[in-house]
């Protein structure tokens, strides 16, 4: 295969292809490698054009992760305030201050900036 800059569907998908062949192989060769980081990046500039992805609020990121890690509001009294705040805060009512970003960002050993 030839890297060029990709630009439609299927060029896309063929690309796909030929990253997971390269990411299977075991021995790749310096040549190999280098190949596979121009496709990757590639690939990364088409999805990034054509699925542009819109930026989280802090609430959303902060409601994603408790969702993901199975935590309830309740876990996060004392960690950002009391249950009145912590509700507020959860469900948007509330802005996430500097203090409450850094509890977060180190409750979920994630950085503070995702709540700012």
């Amino acid at each position: 295969m030839k890297p060029q800059v990709i630009t439609t569907e299927e060029e896309y998908d063929r690309t796909l292809e030929t990253v997971e062949k390269l990411m299977a192989c075991k021995n790749r060769t310096p040549e190999q490698t280098a190949i596979l980081q121009l496709l990757v990046t590639l690939i990364e500039e088409f999805e990034n054009k054509n699925y542009p992805l819109e930026p989280s609020s802090p609430h959303a990121i902060l409601k994603h992760l408790m969702e993901a890690r199975g935590i309830k509001q309740s876990d996060l009294v004392g960690i950002i305030g009391s249950k009145g705040v912590v509700s507020e805060v959860v469900n948007g009512n509330r802005a996430i201050s500097k203090a409450q970003a850094k509890a977060l960002g180190e409750f979920f050993h994630v950085s503070p900036a995702l709540f700012i």
